[in-house]
């Protein structure tokens, strides 16, 4: 039978059997049916296999050791990867230093003025170098009647070395300087064209120094300086001066101690003292004095957060050598004088605002040189003391405003003896030098007191700005003199520079000095007046403008007293009015 035959069979009967049940009566009746036991299928147990079956195939039972091996051929390639490369920068030219240059200007008043320095690299370690100045002046001054030019020229020469933790520098220079004793007291009726042409007023100074400085780092042995100053003028004054300042550092447990040293001496000679109006025949008339100090000064410095202060003291030994004036010694002096040495700072507000405070003192070794170097018109009689500085006690704040404006305010109150004062010089009744014509100065000492309150303000506006003011404020009470001769109770001075461009340049600066106070003796027949004078206070204007033309070749313009004030800087002194001079400076190597 085959598969179809059998399926329609099975249809067939089931088809009847389903339409004799649908033909039954649908009310099948009511039937109770009691369970006994719910029904519970259960699953029976499942057995495993034990039996491992035999693998008789001897191709399958051993495994087969594969061996791997690639084969490699080189591929041709064009790819190639682009090196990174940093974005640019406008990077500013570097400006070339030239270590030699030569400047020439010359102006009105017939004003020359020239100057040359150059210097040469011997080897790695070694150079040396030289330098040429010259200045001169007709003069011209308004209302003098004498000659006012002037003149200073100086040579000078150089040797350093430095190798690893050792440098030494030499220094040798010699100044030759020109200058007219011309500040003629015009009121007094004695001088008339007879009298002032039998006055020669020119007076030459002249100095020779040698300068030495050894320093070795990392050594207890920090420096040695040793000089040397000889000065003359051309009416018999001599002056030698030696200096020897040794300074060593060394640690002293945790504390690092600072010592130095100094050996000053000088002897200075005149050929004859102010009041002799004619030499006397087998009469000694000169001045000599010669003083030695001689001084140590250890300090230690304490550093906790933000206090600094160091502290320390000045043990000075004074012996005055030679001490003869007018022939006759007046006898010789030693002393040990002892000074503070105090500083300290404390920052309030980081370096915005940093208190400042000190005590300081020592005793100042006084000379012609120093003495010439502030005032020219000195007579040649001068009686050199040291002066006893016993203290300068001093507080103030300093810091910055911003970024680009720092400050600097101090008061102090100084006590000085033997402190050195300019003073003019009498008019002689029977004048026989060409200085004593109450045309020249001397110094006078006196003990002197000074209470004086300074103020500084600094900005760089940008890198092409930069201004600064400050100003001082004295106030001075002597022992002896009648005033603090010479000293001025006001000073201003404000100065500024300025960048135009990549090739212009300026700058100016002005000052004022406020009043002075002087004494005039004259003697003028039988009368003897003294007179105290007060010398007006002064404003004046210096000014310049460059021009860059290249890394080497700079013109310049520059401008003194461009108030054109014809104000005395001394007693019967008027200075030159409004100056210019104009130039040009070239720099080079070689």
């Amino acid at each position: 039978m085959n598969k179809i035959k059998i399926y329609t069979s099975l249809i067939l009967v089931l088809t009847i059997q389903f339409s004799f049940a649908q033909k039954k009566d649908d009310n099948i009746g009511t039937e109770v049916v009691n369970v006994v036991k719910p029904y519970t299928p259960t699953i029976s147990d499942a057995y495993k296999v034990k039996e491992v079956p035999v693998l008789d195939d001897t191709e399958t039972a051993n495994k087969e050791e594969i061996k791997y091996k690639i084969f490699s051929f080189p591929v041709a390639s064009t790819f190639a990867p682009a090196k990174g490369k940093a974005a640019a920068v406008d990077k500013a030219k570097e400006e070339k230093l030239f270590p030699n240059y030569l400047t020439v200007g010359y102006g009105n008043y017939s004003t020359l003025n020239a100057e040359l320095f150059v210097t040469h690299e011997l080897d790695n370690y070694q150079y040396a170098g030289g330098m040429f100045r010259y200045l001169n002046s007709d003069g011209g001054v308004k209302g003098a009647v004498l000659d006012n030019g002037f003149y200073d020229v100086s040579l000078g020469a150089m040797y350093g070395y430095n190798k690893e933790d050792t440098s030494f520098k030499l220094d040798l220079g010699y100044q030759r300087e020109g200058y007219y004793w011309y500040g003629l007291p015009l009121k007094n009726p004695n001088f008339n064209p007879v009298v002032i042409d039998t006055i020669n007023p020119k007076h030459v100074y002249n100095t020779f120094k040698i300068g030495s400085e050894l320093a070795i780092t990392k050594s207890f042995f920090e420096k040695l300086n040793v000089n040397y100053i000889g000065f003359s003028d051309d009416y018999g004054s001599r002056e030698n001066r030696f200096i020897v300042k040794p300074n060593f550092n060394f640690d002293l447990g945790n504390t690092a101690v600072k010592m130095k040293f100094n050996l000053d001496y000088a002897n200075t000679s005149f050929d004859t003292n102010y009041a002799i109006t004619t030499p006397i025949p087998n009469v000694a008339t000169n001045i000599e004095k010669s003083n030695l100090i001689f001084s140590g000064n250890p300090s230690f410095t304490i550093l906790k957060d933000d206090l600094s202060i160091e502290l320390g003291a000045e043990v000075a030994y004074h012996a005055r050598l030679k001490n003869t004036f007018s022939g006759v010694n007046e006898g010789n002096d030693n002393g040990i004088y002892v000074y503070p040495k105090i500083k300290a700072s404390y920052k309030l507000v980081g370096d915005l605002m940093v208190f400042v405070a000190g005590a300081e003192g020592g005793l100042q070794q006084n000379t012609y040189e120093n003495f010439v170097t502030q005032n020219k018109f000195l007579s040649p009689t001068l009686d050199i003391n040291p002066t006893d500085n016993k203290f300068n006690i001093y507080a103030g704040l300093r810091g910055k405003l911003a970024n680009s404006v720092a400050y600097n305010l101090k008061a102090s109150y100084d006590t000085s003896n033997n402190k050195a004062l300019f003073k003019s010089n009498e008019y002689l009744s029977a004048p026989s030098q060409n200085y004593s014509y109450g045309n020249s100065y001397n110094v006078v000492y006196d003990n002197l007191k000074t209470i004086s309150f300074y103020g500084e303000l600094k900005a760089d506006v940008n890198k092409n700005i930069a201004l600064g003011i400050n100003g001082q404020v004295s106030a001075y009470d002597t022992t002896f003199q009648e005033e603090a001769w010479n000293l001025p109770t006001v000073k201003v001075t404000f100065t500024s520079d300025f960048n135009v461009g990549q090739k212009f340049y300026a700058g100016t600066q002005l000052f004022y000095v406020g009043e002075r106070k002087d004494q005039f003796t004259n003697f003028n027949g039988f009368t003897n007046p003294d007179t105290i004078q007060t010398l007006e206070g002064y404003f004046d204007i210096n000014a310049h403008v460059g021009y860059k033309h290249n890394d080497r070749l700079t013109f310049f313009l520059k401008g003194n007293n461009l108030a054109n004030q014809n104000y005395q800087k001394w007693l019967n002194y008027p200075v030159q009015g409004a100056q210019g001079i104009i130039g040009a400076s070239y720099k080079f190597d070689f």
